[in-house]
């Protein structure tokens, strides 16, 4: 029997992190044909053209897809959509996947969907079921579910969500968050080791920040960022490693302000594009609080037992375990929350935290299940109603 054609798609340095031992697995096993579909953020300079850490990783690329985003616009993402829609439907026509993989809630995501859904190629869909109020994301995550055949969640609530939502729960499978992977099974450096990949010193305290737009926030990210910045100067001993944020409308203004304020501080601050995944989670071990509004602060950094910071609306309706700190984006509040962060009490606590996420061995749960469903009976989908009480 030929191998069963599996096309991947990954747009952003975050979601290649989350589906890298997914590919890995799928690419060593004989059964399997990997078909890596790159696009978005690994093709854009400003962002570190991270297609090249995939090259370095040893994984073949089957067809990249260029969304031609030239700004950081509502109008410019909604046209990104539509490129990027007509570039994956010519890859997929292309490669001819029998099932295409897609994490998350992004807009290339969005179009990789669209374009396979109406080519009728089945889609398994990983991370749905969750809700993030503040950000555009929530909804193009919920409509990936809804053009999806096949659930891969992250916890049981979101499980049932998706079953909520239409989705026949033969079909719905928790096996956990797929980043947690990293932690079992990806060499993490020791504290010398990540000092000397990052060329900066940790010192006595260190922070890793990441601040993305809140897509649907009315407030303009940028003034999110100054208050931001604003509560780290309160920390003048604090060494800070930043990261930038995603290609989302909004995010130029923030690249600016951290570039701006990296220079300034340039003894105690380090930019960078990307960090790549062995270096940002081995950060996670060693860093004293991670600081700003992306998913890693509420999924990954638990399980590293370390203390987060979550500002602001993005994250609001996830999941999360007593070691995130959430405050309003306002310098008070993110001071206030940096400090308790750093109480000696709360950090005596981290290590009996709770990872509601799941234990990280999840890329050949999910193999095992593409083994046993049949692609072409994945096509035809049906709608799961929920039985909920009726009132008088």
């Amino acid at each position: 029997m030929a191998p069963r054609r599996i096309a991947v798609v990954t747009g952003s340095r975050a979601d290649y992190g989350l589906l890298y031992w997914l590919i890995h697995d799928l690419h060593r096993a004989p059964d399997f044909e990997l078909q890596l579909v790159v696009s978005g953020m690994h093709l854009m300079p400003q962002f570190g053209r991270t297609i090249e850490v995939i090259e370095r990783d040893g994984f073949p690329i089957a067809a990249t897809v260029d969304l031609e985003i030239d700004a950081d616009t509502p109008h410019a993402l909604a046209r990104a959509i539509g490129t990027g829609t007509a570039g994956f439907a010519d890859a997929f026509a292309q490669l001819d996947p029998e099932l295409v993989v897609i994490l998350g809630d992004r807009f290339e995501a969005l179009a990789a969907a669209t374009a396979a859904f109406a080519q009728r190629r089945p889609i398994a869909h990983l991370h749905g079921g969750e809700v993030t109020e503040g950000a555009l994301d929530d909804g193009f995550r919920h409509a990936i579910t809804k053009l999806s055949s096949l659930h891969f969640t992250a916890a049981e609530p979101y499980r049932r969500r998706v079953i909520q939502m239409g989705e026949p729960p033969d079909r719905v499978y928790n096996v956990g968050a797929p980043g947690l992977e990293h932690l079992t099974r990806t060499p993490l450096l020791s504290r010398s080791e990540v000092e000397r990949a990052i060329d900066f010193a940790l010192g006595d305290q260190a922070f890793l920040v990441t601040f993305h737009p809140a897509t649907l926030d009315a407030d303009d990210p940028a003034d999110q960022c100054r208050e931001l910045l604003a509560a780290l100067d309160a920390f003048p001993q604090a060494r800070i490693i930043m990261t930038l944020p995603n290609a989302d409308p909004g995010g130029q203004g923030i690249i600016a302000l951290l570039q701006a304020y990296a220079q300034r501080h340039a003894q105690r601050c380090r930019l960078f594009a990307s960090l790549g995944q062995q270096r940002y989670l081995s950060l996670l071990r060693w860093v004293d609080v991670v600081v700003g509004n992306s998913s890693s602060g509420l999924i990954e950094a638990p399980s590293a037992k370390c203390a987060t910071v979550n500002i602001g609306e993005r994250q609001r309706g996830r999941l999360r375990a007593a070691s995130v700190i959430d405050c309003p984006p306002r310098k008070a509040e993110i001071e206030a929350a940096l400090r308790r962060a750093l109480d000696p009490d709360f950090r005596a606590r981290l290590s009996d935290v709770q990872n509601p996420y799941g234990d990280g061995a999840v890329a050949q749960r999910i193999l095992t299940v593409l083994r046993r469903v049949d692609p072409l009976a994945l096509v035809h989908k049906r709608f799961y109603d929920v039985m909920v009480p009726t009132h008088a």
